[in-house]
C-alpha cells in the first residue's frame, strides 16, 4: 500500500495526499512520543516531518523505499526536537544500564498468539520500549514494530549494522524480563496508546501547500 501511496502521490493524485498524510502521521507521531516523551514533541515533530516529506518528495529515488525514507526525515526532526524541547530530560540512561543477556535467544520481542489483546499488547510495548536507554529505542521501533531491515535501520540512525544488531540484541532481553514480569505478575502499569490529536485548518493548509508545490517537479 505505502509504494503505491508514494507513486500516487509524485503523480498529483487528489486522494493519495490525505491518505499518505493520515497513514504516516499516525506512525510518525507514535515513533516520536516514545522518542521524545512528551505529546506536544511528537505532534510538532510529526507535522515538521510531514511538511519536509512534501518538500523534498523528488529526492525520494525508489518509492519502495518510502517508509524507510520517511523515518529518516523523522529521526532527524525529532533530534533536533529533542535539543529544544523543555521536556528534555536532565539524565538518560546509558548504553551500559542494561545487561549483555547473552543467555537469551535473540528474537523479536512477542508473545504467544492469543496471549494478550491487541490493544492491550501494543500498550504494553510501548511502555517497555519507553523505558529503554533512548540509544535503544528506535532500534526496537524501526525493526521489530515498523519491521524494516537491518540495513534500512542502521542507514536512518546512522549505525553500523553491527552496532543495530547488538542494541537490538540487548533492547529485546532488557524487554523481555520486563514483559516476563507482566505476563507472571501483572507489575507494569499499562496506559492507553497515545493518538495524535486532529490536525488544525492550519497544518492542513500547510501541508496541501507543500504538496501542490512538490507536484510540480516530482516524477515517480
Amino acid at each position: 500500500m505505502e509504494v503505491e501511496l508514494a507513486r500516487a502521490l509524485g503523480a498529483g493524485e487528489p486522494q493519495a495526499f490525505e491518505r499518505f498524510v493520515e497513514h504516516f502521521r499516525s506512525k510518525i507521531f507514535h515513533y516520536s512520543w516514545l522518542i521524545c516523551g512528551q505529546r506536544d514533541d511528537a505532534e510538532e515533530v510529526a507535522q515538521e516531518t510531514l511538511l519536509k516529506v512534501f518538500e523534498s518528495f523528488e529526492q525520494l529515488r525508489e518509492p519502495e523505499h518510502v517508509r524507510a525514507w520517511v523515518f529518516r526525515i523523522a529521526r532527524n526532526a525529532c533530534l533536533m526536537q529533542r535539543r529544544k524541547s523543555v521536556f528534555a530530560p536532565q539524565h538518560e540512561l546509558s548504553m551500559e544500564d542494561l545487561p549483555p543477556g547473552s543467555e537469551i535467544e535473540d528474537a523479536a520481542v512477542r508473545p504467544a498468539d492469543g496471549q494478550l489483546e491487541a490493544g492491550e499488547l501494543r500498550a504494553l510495548l510501548d511502555r517497555v520500549i519507553a523505558e529503554l536507554p533512548p540509544a535503544y529505542r528506535p532500534v526496537v521501533l524501526l525493526r521489530d514494530l515498523e519491521e524494516l531491515s537491518t540495513e534500512e535501520t542502521a542507514e536512518i540512525l546512522d549505525l553500523s549494522t553491527d552496532v543495530v544488531k547488538t542494541r537490538l540484541h540487548r533492547a529485546r532481553v532488557a524487554m523481555r524480563q520486563k514483559l516476563d514480569c507482566y505476563w507472571n505478575n501483572r507489575c507494569i502499569d499499562v496506559e492507553p496508546i497515545a493518538s495524535p490529536a486532529p490536525l488544525s485548518e492550519r497544518a492542513w493548509d500547510d501541508l496541501r501547500q507543500a504538496w501542490r508545490a512538490m507536484t510540480g517537479v516530482s516524477r515517480l
